[in-house]
């Protein structure tokens, strides 16, 4: 695997290939600056402050930073550096684009990108290539070409042979906007996305342990057993065991697979009549109309009880009077008189209420009516600040997932204000610095505070004072440093050990996507268990005989795969089966989402497979 890039995320990649699937890495990076860091809150996002870091980078990067193109000897942890000014010809055949299996071009410039990507396919028509672009209309453009350039190299498309030329085009808000839903929902970032779902392994407690015995979607693996001390043992987990497996396992603890999913209120959507005229007035003056409202209605009734005439007319004449149209009692009883008198005052008091409604009506459409105030009463939702990039992508994902969101934005221009209004989502428009606003976005009762604008200060200024006001806050913020973040977070902790608290950098975040990519288009992602990994994969059933006509009982092999749901759809999103009955047989138009260990999958596809299994 060949990965070239410019900042954290680059590195972030590099140590998540050889971590999580043990592959062989050259890392491509502009050479070094040796220079003092300015402070980190502060500090200039540019791609200089961070390739000095490459030293304490995760996956312990090693070179010698001089001239153009340089390269070290691999290291023992299997990540080989290679420093360049950029990823030109020269530079791309010094790492070993012409014998590699995938690229990562994940350079802070989509030129820079493109350019490298046309390089790379001329190089190797072969190559599996993943590419990092912010324009997202221009990124399907360059995948249908090289995707169209490389079968046209290779005479059709891969066939089983262990390489699969595809390309595949990512951003960092795509990729990160899922995990960060995830987190404020469930205080985890180790998501997968699929079939238009969040799927999230979690630890249950043996049964006797006073756990659950719910096995929820999949069992996936059986954690190390654990001595009288509480200490683990050294069998090590069991991935994808069978029935027998599971039952035997005593007081070991399992691993399942779960949907993450929102349980509480929901937001209202503000359509039908009634939202729409709370929306439009605000409540002291409803309550100014409903009251005249009864006024007359109590008028209509007493004249209808005091002259003994019909309702009807009782309640128009009693409109008359209100609306003082000329039509006198003269003559009439006394009690008819003083009823004038008394609708005529209150038609009075109407007029400076009708003025109030028609101006606070005007000013409505002109602001309110766009973006919608927080209903009095919410509670429950999330608080999104911020509605950049980023932002937009997490609060599309936070209402596919049904979740109630009150964003929170200082700019009146900002790009996800569109999005919002489409999504008639509440907008509180101000500076989250400000005292009161975040107030104003029910804090208080939120469930959750999603701190995601730009600026790394406003941030953690934003999560600190939403901790003053309320401790035990779950909170997720964005930090453009993994380092910063990870030092916020241990001190967020350490003051709060009762609250959930998650900081994480956007490359953190889209780093599993990006690999996973590099896998093949197949991977959909990876959990960690203890020290080994499980493989999550889309894949075709036709072409293998490990799956093709048999049934899904029978495909299963403990410790390799597990066919966990069945994809029935006929478009472009998928739908997802589970509970797939074990006689159901898998048809070669099939296609299923299953689970497996890297040996597993490198057996299951024909590819090969390092050491670690």
């Amino acid at each position: 695997m060949v990965v070239c890039g410019d900042d954290g995320l680059a590195h972030r990649l590099a140590a998540e290939l050889r971590g999580v699937y043990g592959e062989q890495v050259t890392l491509v990076v502009p050479a070094s600056e040796r220079t003092v860091r300015p402070p980190v809150v502060v500090r200039a996002r540019s791609a200089s402050a961070l390739l000095d870091r490459v030293v304490t980078a995760a996956a312990g990067l090693t070179g010698n930073g001089g001239g153009a193109v340089t390269a070290a000897g691999e290291p023992p942890n299997g990540i080989r550096l290679m420093e360049a000014a950029e990823p030109n010809e020269a530079a791309l055949a010094g790492a070993g684009v012409e014998r590699a299996d995938a690229l990562a071009l994940v350079y802070d410039d989509d030129e820079t990108n493109i350019r490298a990507a046309l390089t790379a396919r001329r190089l190797n028509p072969r190559l599996r290539l993943v590419l990092r672009l912010y324009n997202r209309r221009l990124g399907q453009h360059i995948e249908e070409l090289l995707d169209q350039a490389a079968t046209l190299a290779t005479g059709g498309p891969a066939d089983g042979t262990g390489f699969d030329a595809s390309t595949t085009v990512l951003s960092d808000a795509d990729t990160a906007a899922p995990a960060l839903a995830a987190t404020a929902l469930t205080g985890t970032s180790k998501v997968l996305q699929t079939g238009g779902l969040l799927l999230r392994a979690v630890e249950r407690p043996p049964a006797g342990a006073g756990g659950s015995a719910a096995p929820g979607l999949a069992t996936l693996a059986l954690l190390s057993p654990t001595d009288s001390a509480g200490l683990g043992g050294d069998q090590g987990p069991t991935l994808l065991p069978d029935a027998a497996a599971v039952r035997d396992g005593g007081e070991r603890t399992t691993v399942v697979l779960e949907q993450v999913s929102y349980a509480g209120p929901a937001l209202p959507d503000g359509r039908g009549v009634m939202p729409w005229f709370a929306s439009l007035f605000s409540r002291r003056l409803r309550w100014s109309l409903a009251g005249m409202v009864g006024c007359v209605v109590a008028l209509a009734v007493a004249l209808w009880l005091v002259t003994g005439i019909h309702p009807l007319r009782a309640f128009y004449l009693t409109l008359l009077d209100l609306f003082a149209i000329d039509d006198p009692a003269i003559g009439q009883s006394v009690g008819r008189q003083i009823l004038q008198l008394l609708s005529g005052l209150a038609g009075l008091l109407l007029l400076p209420v009708l003025l109030a409604a028609v101006l606070e009506a005007l000013g409505t459409f002109r602001t309110t009516s766009s973006l919608r105030k927080p209903p009095r009463g919410l509670g429950g939702h999330v608080v999104l600040l911020g509605l950049g990039k980023i932002g937009t992508r997490v609060l599309t994902r936070l209402r596919e997932l049904n979740i109630p969101v009150v964003c929170v934005e200082s700019d009146p221009e900002a790009r996800g204000l569109a999005t919002a209004r489409r999504l008639r989502v509440p907008v509180v428009l101000g500076d989250v610095t400000q005292e009161g606003v975040l107030e104003a976005a029910k804090i208080h009762r939120a469930h959750a505070l999603l701190a995601v604008t730009s600026a790394d200060t406003t941030n953690l200024e934003a999560v600190l004072y939403a901790r003053a006001v309320r401790p035990d806050l779950r909170v997720v913020l964005r930090l453009y440093d993994d380092d910063f973040a990870t030092a916020v977070y241990r001190t967020l902790r350490a003051a709060h050990p009762r609250a959930s608290t998650r900081s994480r950098s956007v490359s953190h975040l889209a780093a599993p996507a990006f690999a996973g990519a590099m896998m093949g288009r197949q991977i959909l992602g990876a959990f960690p268990v203890e020290r080994r990994v499980l493989l999550f994969a889309a894949v075709d059933v036709g072409g293998h005989p490990q799956l093709e006509g048999r049934t899904v009982g029978e495909a299963f092999r403990a410790g390799f795969w597990r066919v966990l749901a069945l994809d029935t759809a006929t478009g472009g999103d998928s739908a997802l089966v589970w509970d797939l009955p074990d006689t159901y047989v898998l048809r070669d138009t099939d296609r299923v989402l299953l689970a497996a260990t890297r040996r597993g999958l490198a057996e299951l596809l024909g590819r090969r497979t390092g050491s670690r299994g």
